[in-house]
């Protein structure tokens, strides 16, 4: 039994999306960095008001 066997049309499947549709950023990956980005900078001064008040 050769086990190196059975993720071979796995990883072919894997390999079969259309490269041009993976080139630069989408408007939903930009909106979602921003959401993220947007909660990370309104979130740090309140845990370093935290952290002051704390310590």
């Amino acid at each position: 039994m050769n086990n190196q066997n059975d993720m071979v049309p796995h990883y072919g499947a894997a390999q079969s999306f259309d490269d041009s549709e993976q080139q630069g950023f989408s408007t939903g990956d930009i909106l979602w960095a921003v959401g993220v980005w947007s909660v990370i900078l309104t979130l740090s001064p309140v845990i370093v008001f935290y952290m002051l008040m704390v310590a």
